[in-house]
């Protein structure tokens, strides 16, 4: 039976990025001038892109619900469990007793700071969606005791995850990109964690704190349920709140760890202990069991009947549902983008363009994000590009580092309309698409740059 890999893209490189500015722009109106509800608007472009770009009827649909099915496979099973988890936490106290204890330690006015290092840890071996929906109660407990505004205290937590998801290992992003340039893995995640800390507090602690105060926006009750409630008498205490969301840290890093060790020869990544292993340590059968535990210990054993915790994640369900499938229709328009040839095309017409190799890296994989939205696809697909030039150009262990980088930088920057991750953080903490634009996208431009900058001072001086 013939699929969409075996028809060819006619259309040059030219055609094919007007065609994707003009299907970004004509989003955008629908969503900012039209007032278009976001899921709708972004099916809509979807459809008229693929066809716009000759992607053949037949495989039309494949190709969109490809996309929209995909995202929704890594998506909805951690938003899901995580907004469950989420509600336990939020209804029994535990998020403003663990809010109350890092104040506590560290200050009111160091509290989007301490999210912020609490993320970092955080987000060294869990994905960045799965730890900014695990973390976010928190992150509204503090916002609603202070004040000031969510994002001054969200966007340096998320751009931690961001920050530790793209640049250090072992995320799959740096793992494949050092895999096909041959770099060392634990210089890598060295480096990457030297390059990833200054990042993220010029980035998104520093411009967090400054755009918070711009863009005053109230605490969202996506995850509380409703309208902010009375904290129960007798909360849980924060040791028990931090061991729950250490378990899914725990989990997870069984799975990244014993991936890391196959990998080097250390284990027999082939053995069945290690497979069963690491299935309990994917990041939706890990945040199902912290959901499991979590409903005994904040729910059965305080009380709470079968029933009532029955409700409580019923009524986590709801609130996300929109978030879901936004970010699930954002994922369908990047799939287009991919699936008619734009990133390929756009690769081509970059190849042997005369850049320093690091330059080269940074500008191939920023326009590759720009131009299909995947952050890993386009560090990935960069690296394989400019795989030649590195493997063979005599470059020295750090060099080659530095150029790992330099790729992961430009794979973050401008985050916009086909990037899932846009909608998942501007749908949670409840911004219009111009105001994500003006916050999120301009903090994932910051982070990817100062990374480059950072890499290629690294590269010079190595």
């Amino acid at each position: 039976m013939e699929t969409i890999d075996d028809w060819t893209q006619t259309l040059g490189a030219g055609p094919l990025l007007i065609i994707a500015a003009v299907a970004i722009a004509v989003l955008l109106v629908l969503i900012i001038r039209v007032k278009m509800h976001a899921f709708v608007a972004l099916v809509l472009v979807s459809l008229l892109t693929a066809f716009a770009t000759g992607i053949p009827a037949q495989f039309v649909i494949t190709t969109l619900t490809t996309g929209f099915g995909s995202t929704l496979a890594s998506v909805a099973l951690l938003v899901g469990l995580g907004a469950m988890l989420g509600r336990l936490v939020e209804v029994s106290g535990g998020a403003q007793a663990l809010a109350d204890s890092l104040i506590g330690r560290f200050g009111e006015k160091r509290a989007p700071l301490a999210l912020g290092i609490t993320s970092l840890v955080f987000g060294f071996p869990i994905f960045f969606d799965a730890g900014l929906v695990v973390l976010l109660p928190i992150v509204f407990s503090v916002a609603r005791r202070f004040g000031g505004g969510v994002l001054r205290y969200a966007l340096p937590a998320a751009g931690a995850f961001s920050a530790m998801h793209v640049l250090v290992p072992p995320h799959p992003g740096p793992v494949a990109a050092s895999g096909l340039l041959e770099a060392n893995v634990g210089l890598v995640l060295l480096i990457g964690l030297v390059v990833a800390i200054p990042t993220w507090f010029l980035s998104s602690y520093l411009f967090g704190l400054w755009v918070g105060r711009r863009f005053v926006l109230p605490v969202p009750d996506v995850l509380s349920g409703g309208e902010e409630r009375e904290p129960d008498a007798s909360p849980p205490p924060p040791s028990t709140v931090v061991a729950l969301l250490l378990l899914p840290l725990v989990l997870i890093f069984l799975e990244t760890g014993l991936n890391t060790l196959g990998t080097a020869g250390v284990v027999d990544a082939d053995a069945t202990w290690v497979q069963v292993l690491r299935v309990f340590g994917a990041t939706p059968v890990a945040l199902l069991i912290t959901v499991l535990v979590a409903s005994y210990v904040l729910g059965t054993r305080r009380g709470r009947g079968g029933e009532v915790v029955e409700g409580l994640l019923n009524s986590a369900l709801g609130p996300v549902c929109a978030i879901i499938l936004i970010t699930g229709a954002g994922g369908m328009f990047g799939g287009v983008l991919r699936a008619s040839g734009i990133g390929d095309a756009l690769a081509g017409a970059l190849d042997g363009i005369g850049l320093p190799v690091i330059v080269a890296a940074f500008v191939i994989a920023t326009l590759l994000r720009v131009a299909q939205g995947s952050a890993t696809v386009a560090l990935t697909t960069a690296a394989a590009l400019i795989q030649p030039v590195v493997v063979d150009g005599g470059f020295n262990a750090v060099q080659v580092v530095a150029i790992v980088i330099a790729l992961a930088g430009g794979s973050v920057v401008l985050s916009h309309v086909n990037d899932s991750g846009f909608w998942l953080v501007g749908r949670f903490l409840e911004m219009d698409v111009k105001t994500t634009l003006k916050t999120w996208t301009v903090l994932e431009t910051l982070l990817g740059t100062i990374a480059f900058a950072l890499a290629a001072v690294v590269f010079v001086i190595a």
